[in-house]
């Protein structure tokens, strides 16, 4: 009978959220339309940078020409709101601005859980309904989430089985994986399980995962055991790929850590998909491509197969008002952007683009099928150098200028010329190329520098205006 109850409890309980957000679909179409975007990428990709620098250029635009609802002049005005999920932390937008533009600015910390800011405007609408109707209130709700959670949601597809031989396979050759995969081979996995095995297993296996991040390696999933938050210890996240072939006995070793991979998909991925992911309409994905191509042809490469792993995960397509309503949203814009082009001089960002367009080429192509609209730039959320010409040798090298982040002292640096054509760099990485054949290419990290903003503007940017333009602007 108690049984019966909870059928019926969890049966109207769906029926409830169902005709809610079908509810919240019909106003946010007639009365005040929301925008939610995603914002995710990889280890230091500056997710937080940027989705800090993008609101404060949204509430002063005095640097946002390429929006073109500013240049018409229709935003009226752009303010901060309490955001409408009361569960989900708010994004420090105050602190980390504090963080970028205070007497002694440094970088914020990077994001380590789901968080969500709201960011509302009374906007004109354009052409002919402009002389028709007065402004119209608008809500951006920002959803900012690891990329490493992103990667997750392939495991729903994947056994434990399938998942721990595509895992073992991939790291064979990795040395951060050494002593992760002499453990995991000498294992018994028919044998009973004893929590301090699965525990040193687990342990070694997150330590691998940690190693590969910082070696330059993308598919460092779970993403979890990265940032574990207040899962840390926990059952959930106390497993590892393993040798495994065929089913498992009871009470066994292979039993539990099955059991375990199988909780983390239902536990913790499906949840953040269902209450986060499955709810955005507008994605960008921010890759630190210079810093991959620093790290060599295996980085590259690394991250060409996470791109289209990050875009398996969408849900591509066109959001038709019927279609919104009973099917869900879909994903209409995924913008892949390459950060830090204030590393380069300008001269060299046109060549960051086509690296960029041409990493994430399948992934853009396989989105376009689906009605949904890509593209791909390169940018910098917050302007840390200034260029400058130096000769050397006789030849005038275009450089950046900025304040180094371990020493604190200023410099001029040449990080080395990217090709006009990205096949040099995409066919030696997917061959599995140990280096660049005669090139070195460098990179530096920079503090961000000193400002002194203007009344009306918004911190310094490259092409963070085209960002938006291409995310929001159809919207405004």
């Amino acid at each position: 009978m108690r049984g019966d109850r909870l059928v019926i409890s969890s049966l109207a309980d769906s029926l409830v959220r169902g005709v809610e957000t079908v509810g919240d679909r019909v106003s946010e179409t007639l009365f005040e339309p929301v925008i939610r975007l995603g914002v995710t990428g990889l280890a230091r990709s500056g997710k937080t940078v940027f989705i800090t620098s993008l609101v404060a250029n949204l509430l002063d635009r005095g640097r946002m020409t390429g929006l073109v609802a500013q240049q018409e002049g229709r935003i009226n005005a752009a303010y901060l709101q309490p955001q409408p999920d009361d569960t989900v932390p708010r994004f420090d937008f105050e602190s980390h601005l504090s963080d970028l533009t205070g007497p002694e600015p440094h970088w914020p910390d990077s994001t380590r859980a789901v968080s969500e800011l709201r960011l509302s405007f009374k906007a004109r609408p354009a052409g002919l309904l402009s002389g028709l109707q007065g402004p119209r209130k608008i809500h951006l709700d920002i959803v900012d989430y690891p990329g490493e959670w992103l990667l997750d949601l392939a495991l729903l597809e994947k056994s434990y089985e399938e998942w721990s031989h595509e895992t073992l396979e991939r790291i064979e050759r990795r040395p951060q994986a050494a002593e992760f995969l002499a453990q995991a081979k000498a294992v018994d996995l028919a044998g009973p399980h004893e929590e301090p095995t699965a525990q040193a297993l687990a342990g070694l296996f997150t330590t691998y995962l940690n190693a590969a991040r910082e070696a330059g390696f993308y598919d460092c999933t779970p993403g979890r055991f990265i940032l574990p938050g207040d899962l840390a210890g926990s059952p959930v996240l106390t497993f590892a790929p393993l040798p495994v072939s065929g089913p498992s006995r009871r009470r066994t070793l292979q039993r539990e850590m099955e059991r375990r991979y199988e909780a983390y998909k239902s536990q913790v991925v499906k949840p953040f998909f269902r209450d986060h992911f499955a709810r955005i309409d507008r994605q960008v994905v921010l890759v630190d491509a210079l810093g991959a191509i620093h790290k060599g042809p295996q980085a590259v490469e690394d991250m060409r197969r996470a791109m289209a792993d990050i875009l398996s995960a969408f849900r591509p397509g066109r959001n038709a008002w019927l279609s919104q309503m009973l099917l869900g949203k879909r994903v209409e814009r995924i913008l892949f952007a390459a950060t830090k082009a204030d590393h380069l001089h300008h001269l060299q960002h046109p060549r960051l683009t086509a690296i960029m367009e041409a990493l994430t080429r399948e992934a853009r192509d396989r989105a376009k099928f689906a009605g949904a609209e890509t593209a791909a730039l390169s940018l910098a959320a917050l302007r840390a150098t200034t260029e400058e010409m130096r000769s050397h040798d006789g030849v005038e090298l275009p450089c950046v200028r900025g304040t180094l982040l371990e020493s604190g002292k200023k410099a001029a640096f040449y990080p080395g010329d990217l090709p006009e054509d990205p096949a040099h760099l995409l066919t030696p990485a997917r061959n599995g190329a140990e280096g660049w054949l005669g090139e070195d290419y460098g990179f530096m990290a920079f503090a961000p520098a000193k400002l002194t903003l203007r009344p009306g503007d918004g911190p310094p940017h490259i092409r963070l205006d085209r960002a938006a333009q291409f995310l929001i602007g159809d919207r405004l």
